[in-house]
């Protein structure tokens, strides 16, 4: 049976009061970055912030971690070694081992660009991030995890994954998954990984299947998934579990496309646009 996400079935599961300071409503991480999509990062880490994250770090490729402390100025930013080409090597990262260490919660994927190097860099990630500390993974982090099978047991019950229906289709070794058959193939992707799973408008989480109501086609933009991955960690770090985190995010994400495309169009608005919009909806919805 699958259930619709309207703002009455949010209301009626209330998010966790937030707290007064930045460190009661958690830390979030972020890592990805690499130099061809910095933007990326700023877009999640913005969009943890605007749903009530208390504190943000970022870890980007060493070239455009400069630019990016002066564009995110709320943000600790850690630089991470990258080759000559300008891929992030995936190693190098003890410098962000005691915000790791600290983190309420951590995604990893936006911006990232080489698998290979990914799958080096969750590893490490999750050599240095508490064993009960949720992640949110997403883009490229979502494809390798077929290739984390000795990880892939420790990170059931706190996993959250927002791939799109290519990415499903690549985790159940797939050519495709057609519309009709989402449902049922987000369901598989969330019992096989222990993880909830918001992909189009399909949510799977703590057993059961959400439809979202809300959302337009504008949101089909650049970077419009990498706010959804970051609201969706923010609230993680506030205190959600998993399955709340994904149903709420994918829902602010979709509600915030709506109001925009009242006020700018039904197309044509950018994703850094949804950052502006996510507080009023959240606080229409009782989550402040």
């Amino acid at each position: 049976m699958t259930a619709d996400l309207t703002p009455a079935a949010l209301r009626a599961w209330p998010l966790p009061e937030p707290g007064h300071g930045k460190y009661a409503r958690g830390a979030v991480v972020v890592v990805g970055g690499s130099p061809g999509s910095p933007g990326a990062v700023l877009l999640s880490g913005l969009a943890a912030l605007r749903v009530g994250a208390g504190k943000l770090s970022v870890a980007v490729a060493a070239s455009v971690a400069p630019a990016l402390a002066v564009a995110i100025p709320e943000a600790g930013v850690t630089a991470l070694a990258e080759d000559d080409g300008g891929t992030l090597t995936g190693g190098g990262l003890d410098p962000l081992e005691r915000k790791l260490a600290r983190a309420s919660a951590v995604l990893v994927g936006p911006g990232l660009s080489d698998p290979d190097s990914t799958v080096t860099l969750l590893t490490g990630v999750l050599e240095r991030v508490g064993e009960d500390v949720p992640l949110v993974l997403d883009a490229f982090a979502v494809g390798v995890l077929p290739r984390l099978e000795d990880q892939a047991p420790a990170l059931r019950g706190r996993l959250v994954l927002t791939p799109n229906a290519d990415e499903i289709a690549h985790l159940l070794d797939v050519d495709d998954v057609a519309e009709d058959d989402l449902p049922d193939a987000v369901r598989t992707v969330a019992e096989r990984y222990g993880a909830a799973v918001s992909c189009a408008d399909v949510i799977a989480a703590d057993g059961r299947l959400w439809r979202k109501v809300a959302g337009n086609r504008g949101l089909g933009t650049s970077g419009s998934g990498d706010v959804l991955a970051g609201a969706v960690a923010g609230l993680v770090a506030r205190g959600a579990g998993p399955g709340q985190a994904a149903v709420w995010g994918t829902h602010l994400h979709s509600a915030a496309g709506d109001r925009l495309a009242g006020t700018v169009g039904r197309i044509g608005y950018l994703a850094r646009e949804l950052l502006d919009v996510l507080p009023a909806v959240l606080d229409e919805l009782g989550g402040t």
